[in-house]
């Protein structure tokens, strides 16, 4: 419904052209009308006003950067689209750092032949997802590339923000004992793109997670501070690759509990259908934390009185057995080993 009243408090302005041609990537008359007319008047602030080659700002203290890019097919999915993606998504890796995100840059490569109205629902989602994250948009690029050259759009996102002052993120704090939490239902980003590619239709609908996290782990930061060994967002790869890297890089283990995974029910069906391990399915609004013992249950407990958040779970716990591998301690009662995939189980989904 948020989505739908940010559509409307933002309608698309009157153009001359219907579709992106390469001429609006050609630096002339036609790539003016798109920047003035869509995007920096939709995402307006006192620095990207500036149009300058890049933004000028100041910030204290200790530094987070990260960049990433975005390639999802469809651009559009149930519950988002690739513009909210882009932005949740590095602001997420930021708040992954113990950072709170505070500016981002923003990069498109358009295919020719892009219709003016997917460009601006992406745009809108950008602002709304921007707006939630309480992030500014203050620099980037627009490139048009000609059709067949790339896949409708492609966006990349870069983002600064300032660490937490009680932030100590390192996996060289991870230490046996320690306890797994996952911040909600896992899987269901990529079943929901899965969903649309396969055509697969649930009873009830079923939408990507995509949402940023940096408030919520804000809110741990500053209560539990250097209880937090190790934030993480189990994207490509899903929880199962998450926790092969931190057994790899730790020398311990990682031991799991099946029933206590959090997933919908349509997902796991889901999953079942389409030959899935959604241990290994994509995320993009959960995070994974691994957390001091002794606190585990006070930074679980508050994680999930926060909107969005309350099917957080511990599901599992660091030991010194099996070093570098992950063991999942199953429904039946037995136990099996967690590899790394060897490939990509699910492609472009982010």
């Amino acid at each position: 419904m948020d989505k739908i009243k940010m559509q409307l408090n933002c309608p698309m302005p009157q153009l001359d052209f219907e579709v992106i041609t390469l001429g609006h990537g050609s630096g002339g008359i036609l790539t003016n009308k798109l920047l003035e007319t869509g995007v920096f008047k939709l995402l307006e602030n006192p620095l990207l006003n500036q149009k300058h080659d890049g933004a000028v700002f100041e910030l204290k203290g200790q530094l987070a950067f990260s960049t990433d890019s975005y390639v999802i097919s469809p651009i559009f999915f149930p519950g988002g689209n690739i513009g909210e993606l882009a932005i949740n998504g590095t602001v997420n890796d930021l708040a992954m750092c113990g950072a709170i995100p505070k500016y981002l840059s923003l990069s498109f490569i358009i295919e020719e032949g892009l219709t003016m109205t997917e460009f601006w629902d992406i745009l809108v989602s950008i602002k709304y997802a921007a707006e939630k994250a309480d992030v500014q948009i203050v620099t980037g690029d627009t490139k048009v590339v000609e059709k067949g050259k790339g896949d409708k759009i492609f966006i990349n996102t870069s983002g600064i923000g300032q660490v937490h002052s009680k932030a100590n993120i390192n996996i060289s704090n991870v230490k046996v004992g320690d306890k797994i939490i996952v911040s909600g239902n896992i899987a269901t980003h990529g079943v929901a793109i899965m969903s649309v590619r396969e055509g697969l239709e649930f009873e009830t609908s079923l939408e990507s997670d995509s949402q940023n996290l940096n408030h919520a782990v804000k809110v741990l930061l500053d209560e539990f501070g250097d209880a937090i060994h190790l934030l993480k967002d189990p994207t490509r790869g899903g929880v199962a690759t998450v926790l092969n890297e931190v057994a790899r890089d730790t020398y311990l283990g990682m031991e799991l509990t099946q029933n206590y995974l959090p997933i919908l029910e349509q997902v796991e069906g889901a999953c079942e259908l389409l030959g899935l391990d959604p241990l290994y399915v994509a995320n993009e609004g959960v995070f994974m934390a691994i957390v001091a013992e002794n606190q585990a249950t006070d930074i679980l407990n508050k994680l999930k009185s926060i909107p969005n958040f309350e099917d957080a779970c511990i599901i599992g716990n660091v030991v010194a057995e099996h070093p570098k591998q992950v063991i999942l301690n199953s429904k039946i009662g037995g136990k099996r080993v967690v590899n790394m995939l060897v490939g990509e189980q699910l492609p472009r989904i982010c």
